[in-house]
């Protein structure tokens, strides 16, 4: 499945394996029809979920996925592993062609976004977009005012020559927080307490910009995402 806009005329040779003149003889027939209307230019774009007919038959139509898993301690966040349960085993073989859109260490726990489509996942993991994620934190040591200043102005990481972006850092107890990132880079929040030498024991991921997980769902199961496209 391409993820990418395509020329009509061109995506139609390919499929079909007729050439460019017998592919403008269709158009020009009004034998072709992307999302249920009548194309006569083959310079239209088709996307990834449009769909095509040519002649009275589908060609293609996709319909975007979007879910949300509870993700257990443990699970990996991957679609193949030769060690571990994957969380594409926790779903039914009919969500066999997901990704992942941001993932979770092996042992943390929470939020987990599944898709088809690819813009969507993109607008979740690049930075660009700056969407907030919600994290709630233990860890063995307690949080001072230091930590969360730190977090809010950004850590230096020497090895890889980088700040981290501005983090929200809020004490809900001796030793657990809630913590906002705007930026995921790698085991960035252990990384963040590690700087200040405070081990982090557990992460539980509960938001994703909009997407909240919902108190009834349990461990390993899984969800419909109801409102997907309100980034």
């Amino acid at each position: 499945m391409v993820s990418y806009a395509a020329r009509l005329d061109k995506f139609i040779s390919q499929e079909l394996g007729y050439k460019k003149r017998q592919v403008q003889l269709l158009l020009a027939r009004g034998l072709v029809t992307l999302d249920d209307v009548i194309c006569y230019q083959g310079d239209q774009l088709i996307g990834q979920f449009s769909k095509l007919e040519v002649e009275g038959r589908l060609l293609r139509h996709h319909t975007p996925i979007y879910l949300m898993l509870h993700k257990p301690a443990g699970i990996v966040s991957a679609t193949v592993d030769d060690k571990h349960t994957t969380v594409l085993d926790l779903l039914p073989s009919k969500y066999c062609g997901l990704h992942i859109a941001g993932r979770l260490d092996l042992q943390s726990t929470g939020l987990l976004l599944l898709t088809n489509d690819g813009q969507w996942s993109r607008k979740i993991t690049q930075p660009d977009t700056k969407l907030p994620k919600h994290y709630t934190v233990t860890v063995g040591n307690p949080i001072t005012q230091e930590q969360v200043d730190g977090f809010a102005e950004g850590i230096y990481f020497a090895f890889e020559g980088l700040t981290t972006a501005p983090a929200q850092l809020s004490i809900t107890a001796d030793k657990s927080a809630h913590v906002i990132l705007n930026q995921g880079r790698y085991h960035q929040i252990k990384r963040m307490f590690g700087h200040y030498s405070n081990p982090v024991l557990s992460i539980h991921r509960t938001q994703v910009g909009h997407i909240k997980l919902p108190a009834d769902l349990a461990p390993g199961d899984y969800r419909v995402v109801s409102d997907p496209l309100h980034f």
